[in-house]
This record gives structure tokens, C-alpha cells and sequence, in this order.
């Protein structure tokens, strides 16, 4: 989450709401707790924050190691255990902090309880949740029980995993926030993956194998990873190509190792360390493959995550599909995490390898926009799901082979910043959906458009403008 002192005081104007609550100290620690339930319990989750008035008015609080475990033993409270983020903001020239506890049910185990009941929240109030809504969150959290990655198997124990690999994630864990500290009291491995969700009844769920089995195994043959450079912009001929099977993390350290080894264009010492500078942004990469890992189908014992690299542009592909959920809008604005192996992604999640659920494709976009490369496009077909990252000097080409038709009219009119109604009205057309799914979400999703407010995506005073990757795209098209 990593907040700033200036991101507090943006948060706190505009007081108490459906997804923010406002407390002046840890005295009213069991209150909040209450809404944080709540928060775990809504669509959206929300943040506490500690050391501010309910009229936004900063006035910090001190911080001890006793302050530290009292929160820790009310998070303890949860059930099931509530993993959250916790951050102690310094007030500038004061002793003083702001806490601030983000509360998120990113892997769809809600409904939760806190200290024995089930809370929920309406606009800027916390109350005690129905049981007709507590049961029906419940029974949509059961349905979870039936992926895959829940699934138990009775070939696989304890001894085919890496153990290193396990202590290694608690360890990053702890470190980062994103477990307690009581997490190490216990090195047991069946208690380790247990409060990692992936030990039930004494046998190992599969989320534990692809996650953790030390080498191949004939278990998960889907545990692989191709990669390929490819001459030219097609699959022709190879300059290099290789397959890896392992653990999910093994095979990332791989994946990422072989787009070193082709994208790499030039290095710098930072300290004492080499910073490698890569054609592609390494946020961006670094997402998108761990997104390929999170979200891949993993019932295909013939699937796998691949990388492909080619002369214009590198591929992320993963077996699977887009979530139905999602679409073109949902993509490019902040939407809720729909993680198809939530298991998986918790692990990801807690070793700090992902930072917000929800946000990648939008990181990813705003990574390559930063170097003046153009956005990422995703799809699916096949049964694959496939990331593209161009190249700076394909951005030409990009604009001949890629920008549809009706995108370079929408491109065209842009002279200023319009709403959706003007748009339509410059363009000669009457039906919104076709205008939105075929020439605006296009051009937003790639990067070319941008709403001039993007934190108030449903605002009815909302207009679009041209990116300044879009003033270059349509500077190419009009030499094109």
C-alpha cells in the first residue's frame, strides 16, 4: 500500500464514508475493529485510519510496541484470519503518527466475524449483518471450496515440498506486514502452510504443490513454463527456446532471468548494485507474469504459462480465460481483484510480489506509458490468455496494424476535452453501447484517451481528453 503523509491528507478530506472510518486514537480500537469487519464483509474493503478527528483534522497519536501488539491481538480476533495491511505515517515535525489499516477480502473468503459477530456497512455506519446475508455470503464463499486449487491430493506430502521456499514466504510475510509476527513462533511446515490456507484435514491442497513441490513431479505436469525467442515477427525460426518445470516460483525466477537475458539494453550502478535497463518496463513484466501464474487454468495438466519474444514485441501467455466479470472498462479503471486461483494468489500476495489486487493491467499501462512506449493489449482466445508488449520503434506499425478504424476517427475529433454525448454528437451516432464498446473503450484501453476524472470514474461531469501518447499516435496516423 505504502501511503504518504500527502496521500493522508487526500484521504481524510473526504471524510467518513462507506469505505473510510475515522478515529482519533486507539482507544476506540474494538469500534473500529467492528467496521474493518465490515469493510472485509462489502465489495470494496476500506481503510481506518487512527490519529484523525471524524472531521478529518490530523492531530496523530503516538506509537509504541505496545500499541503494535494490542492491534495485532484485535486482528487475531478475526475469522477467518484476517490478513490486512498496517502502516504507521509520520506526521512531518512531530512525534506523531497516523495508523492506517486497510481491510480487503482480496481472496473471497468473506463473510468474516470479529470477536464473534458478522458486521456490515451502509454509507458511513457500521452495523450488525443479517443472518439471511451473512448465509449468503457464506454460501458463496463455499463455492470457492470447489476449485481446483482447493481440491486436497492424497499423493502428495510434505516432504516433496521446499521447505526453504515456505519459511522463505512466511519470512517476506512478516517482513512486509502482511502476516504477524506470531506467524514465526512455529516453524512446523504443516503449521506454516495451514495458516496459509493450504493444509486441511492432514492432507496438502494442490495450491501447495504448485506453489511449493521442490522439482518436477509427474503429480503437476502442468508446473511448466515455455519460453521462446523467436527471428522476425513470427514463429518460424527460433534463436532460442527452452522448457522449465517446477514450482511457481522457481519457474517466475526463470522467466524473468530469460527476459533479461534478450531485453536487456544497457546497465547502471545504483549503490552497490548493477540496474539493469530493460526495452520492456520490469514492472510491467514482472506483473504481467506474475498475473500469468496467479490467474492461469491450472486443471489442464497440458497447460502452461510462455514467453514469447519476438522482433516487435514480447507475449505473456497463460491456459485459461478472461474472467467473465471483466471487460474492456472494468480493465483500465480500479476494479475488484478476481483472482482465478485465490489460494495462489494469497501466497503471491503475502511474499509481497503483487501490491494491489485489482490494479496490475492499469500498472502495467502506466509503466510503459512513462518510457513512451505503447500500452499493453490483452485478449483471449485459444484458451489463452495473451499480454503484448510492443516495442518503442514498432509504434509506426502499431498504429497501421493495430488502431482499428473507428479508434482513428474517435482520434480524429478529439480536438478538446468532451463528454460521451459530445463525442457521439461529433461522430454522427445514436447508439451508446456501440460507440463505447467499439471506439471509446479501444482507445482508452490503449492508452490513447484518458478521462480528465479518473478517481470519479461514474461522474456525471466526467469528459475524456487525448493522451500524450495518443498526440503521438495521431500525429503517426496523419503521416501514416
Amino acid at each position: 500500500m505504502m501511503l504518504t503523509y500527502n496521500d493522508i491528507k487526500k484521504l481524510v478530506s473526504t471524510r467518513e464514508s462507506s469505505n473510510l472510518e475515522l478515529k482519533e486514537t486507539t482507544g476506540q480500537l474494538s469500534r473500529a475493529m467492528e467496521t474493518g469487519c465490515a469493510f472485509l464483509n462489502s465489495d470494496v474493503g476500506g481503510h481506518v485510519l487512527f490519529g484523525v478527528s471524524d472531521r478529518g483534522i490530523i492531530i496523530g497519536q503516538q506509537v509504541s510496541d505496545k500499541t503494535k501488539k494490542t492491534i495485532a491481538e484485535q486482528l487475531r480476533k478475526f475469522e477467518p484470519a484476517a490478513f490486512v495491511d498496517v502502516e504507521y505515517i509520520s506526521i512531518p515535525d512531530t512525534q506523531k503518527n497516523v495508523i492506517v489499516i486497510y481491510f480487503d477480502d482480496a481472496f473471497m473468503r468473506k463473510p468474516f466475524i470479529y470477536d464473534g459477530r458478522a458486521y456490515m456497512r451502509v454509507e458511513s455506519t457500521t452495523t450488525v449483518m443479517s443472518q439471511d446475508f451473512y448465509n449468503e455470503l457464506l454460501i458463496n464463499r463455499q463455492k470457492n471450496q470447489y476449485l481446483w486449487e482447493a481440491f486436497t491430493n492424497k499423493s502428495l506430502t510434505v516432504e516433496m515440498l521446499d521447505k526453504e521456499k515456505i519459511l522463505g514466504t512466511i519470512r517476506l510475510g512478516v517482513e512486509s506486514g502482511r502476516l504477524p509476527e506470531s506467524t514465526l513462533e512455529n516453524q512446523d511446515v504443516e503449521v506454516l502452510l495451514n495458516k496459509l490456507d493450504l493444509f486441511e484435514n492432514g492432507l496438502l491442497k494442490n495450491a501447495a504443490g504448485v506453489l511449493f513441490i521442490s522439482k518436477s513431479s509427474s503429480i503437476y505436469p502442468q508446473c511448466r513454463l515455455r519460453l521462446a525467442r523467436f527471428r522476425g515477427k513470427d514463429r518460424m525460426e527460433f534463436i532460442d527456446n527452452a522448457q522449465h518445470e517446477g514450482n511457481a516460483f522457481v519457474l517466475f525466477e526463470s522467466a524473468m532471468a530469460f527476459l533479461f537475458k534478450h531485453l536487456s539494453l544497457s546497465g547502471k550502478v545504483v549503490g552497490a548494485e548493477r540496474e539493469e535497463q530493460l526495452s520492456i518496463p520490469y514492472k510491467a513484466l514482472r506483473e504481467s507474469v506474475v498475473n500469468a501464474f496467479c490467474h492461469r487454468d491450472y486443471v489442464n495438466p497440458g497447460g502452461s504459462v510462455g514467453i514469447a519474444i519476438y522482433d516487435d514485441r514480447v507475449e505473456i501467455i497463460n491456459t485459461g480465460q478472461l474472467p467473465k466479470e471483466l471487460n474492456l472498462e472494468n480493465w483500465l479503471l480500479p476494479h475488484k481483484s478476481i483472482p482465478t486461483n485465490p489460494l495462489i494468489a494469497n501466497v503471491f500476495y503475502r511474499r509481497k510480489m503483487v501490491e494491489n489486487w485489482g490494479r496490475g493491467f492499469e500498472l502495467m499501462v502506466n509503466e510503459c506509458k512513462q518510457v513512451n512506449l505503447p500500452s499493453p493489449i490483452i485478449f483471449s482466445k485459444f484458451g489463452e490468455v495473451v499480454i503484448t508488449f510492443f516495442f518503442r520503434e514498432q509504434v509506426r506499425e502499431q498504429v497501421r496494424e493495430q488502431v482499428r478504424e473507428q479508434v482513428r476517427t474517435l482520434l480524429s475529433v478529439m480536438e478538446a476535452e468532451h463528454s460521451v454525448v459530445e463525442l457521439m454528437d461529433l461522430l454522427s451516432l445514436k447508439g451508446r453501447r456501440n460507440f463505447l464498446q467499439i471506439y471509446l473503450y479501444p482507445a482508452i484501453s490503449n492508452g490513447y484517451i484518458e478521462q480528465t476524472e479518473p478517481d470519479s470514474p461514474r461522474s456525471p461531469t466526467q469528459k475524456y481528453r487525448l493522451t500524450d501518447f495518443g498526440k503521438k499516435i495521431l500525429a503517426e496516423i496523419h503521416k501514416v
